[in-house]
């Protein structure tokens, strides 16, 4: 594959209990003073409160000598295996990397996946397996909005570490996640949904000096939240700043009645607030309808496979309509895009070395190991969330992260993509900057 064709595919991306207590117990349970009690120093004579205990050196759950056991729920069949295969063929690569350079911590990596078809019931009980059978460290890549919805209170309870959401659902957004039960063991990285919705209005006004903000959303948490964003992010502006909203279900077939909406109230840009199922029929309905206004959609959509399903409809038009989205990667760190390129080859399938997915994938995997390399004594939840949150970190093909302090707030950095005139790629336009900087270019 010539590089810069390689590049072109790569510019976008698109997203325990311990072993030794019982169901359902936090991980750290076993290591709190649970009496309350005052106690009396007998030499003294004087009360005093209980020392603090001393800090657990078991291993958690899913660690042997020679394994640790990790694992994830994605949909690798349905309507969304485009998205969840090379998911997982991206983690998947990145730990046989590591296992054929000797492991970590002494120890080889093992995956288990269940496939929950994108499914919020099927994905809870696939979760469910995975912390009370299959008994795994951590959840690595937990895929996708709806399972993500579903499961995010037993991760909590539970207090799994659970590193990279492939989605990013408002509820992941956390400034001081102090405790377990505040989601302590959750680590976002991808961008979270309402702040990409602010940064939209933002683009809009930037590129286009849009006034008037359409919005064509679905009825779910992706959805929900991207709108969020945008009435948050048009409310901070006020003045002559106005908002269109026209909600349509997840993957419906027919959105003429939203488009038309937008075609009368004559908005002057359209953020597709939707994720894959449903951006190719709101491009298709656009253009069915004549409609020929920007639109934003979400870096979960930054993806040529999606823009595949409207590729031909788009490239046959006299007249293009831009088409934008966020991608938050780096293709300038030339370093981690070679070694991902050379990873999916080497220890992957050479299909997936370029998909934003797999890269998705992989970038999940690394911050998974990152965790286990910077955890130190004995490995369970309690040392490796320590070591999580113990310094920033750079993410491939990124910008940077960190989750000191309970700082639970996905990548802020992006960059400005627009689909190609032929509808097949994903062509840059801006370079990826923090959100802060560019919103205080529009204030």
């Amino acid at each position: 594959m010539k590089i810069k064709k390689l590049v072109s595919m790569l510019l976008v991306l698109v997203m325990i209990l311990s072993a030794f207590t019982a169901c359902g117990k936090k991980a750290e349970e076993t290591n709190k003073d649970t009496t309350g009690k005052v106690e009396e120093n007998k030499e003294t004579g004087k009360t005093e409160e209980p020392k603090a205990p001393e800090k657990s050196e078991k291993v958690s759950q899913g660690v042997t000598d020679t394994t640790i056991k990790v694992g994830n729920a994605a949909a690798t069949s349905g309507a969304l295996a485009a998205v969840g295969v090379p998911f997982n063929a991206g983690i998947e690569a990145y730990f046989k990397m590591i296992n054929d350079a000797g492991g970590v911590q002494g120890r080889k990596l093992e995956f288990v996946h269940i496939d929950d078809e994108f499914d919020p019931v099927k994905g809870k009980a696939a979760t469910e397996t995975l912390i009370n059978d299959e008994k795994v460290f951590a959840i690595v890549g937990h895929f996708g909005t709806p399972t993500i919805g579903a499961t995010l209170e037993i991760l909590k309870e539970t207090g799994i570490p659970t590193v990279y959401f492939a989605a990013g659902i408002a509820a992941l957004y956390n400034e001081d996640a102090a405790t377990v039960e505040k989601g302590q063991g959750l680590f976002p990285v991808q961008p979270i949904y309402v702040t990409e919705g602010r940064l939209m209005v933002a683009r809009a006004i930037e590129e286009h000096q849009a006034k008037k903000i359409g919005v064509i959303y679905t009825n779910d948490d992706a959805g929900k939240d991207l709108l969020s964003g945008v009435e948050n992010q048009v409310s901070k502006l006020g003045g002559d700043y106005t908002v269109v909203k026209e909600q349509i279900n997840p993957g419906a077939t027919d959105v003429s009645s939203a488009v038309l909406k937008m075609k009368d109230e004559n908005v002057d840009v359209i953020v597709a607030a939707s994720i894959q199922a449903t951006l190719p029929t709101i491009i298709k309905g656009l253009i069915a309808q004549g409609v020929s206004k920007p639109v934003f959609t979400t870096y979960s959509n930054a993806d040529a496979t999606t823009i595949a399903n409207f590729a031909n409809d788009y490239a046959a038009l006299t007249e293009k309509f831009p088409i934008y989205s966020n991608a938050w990667v780096d293709l300038t760190d030339t370093e981690s895009v070679d070694l991902f390129v050379k990873g999916m080859t080497d220890y992957g399938q050479p299909d997936y070395a370029g998909n934003a997915f797999s890269m998705a994938g992989w970038i999940a995997g690394h911050f998974f190991v990152e965790g286990l390399k910077r955890t130190e004594g004995a490995l369970n939840w309690e040392n490796y969330i320590a070591g999580m949150e113990s310094a920033e970190f750079k993410i491939p093909m990124g910008g940077t992260l960190n989750y000191a302090d309970g700082q639970r707030l996905g990548t802020q950095s992006m960059s400005l993509l627009k689909v190609s005139d032929d509808g097949l790629a994903w062509e840059n336009v801006k370079p990826v900057e923090d959100l802060t900087v560019i919103l205080d270019r529009v204030k």
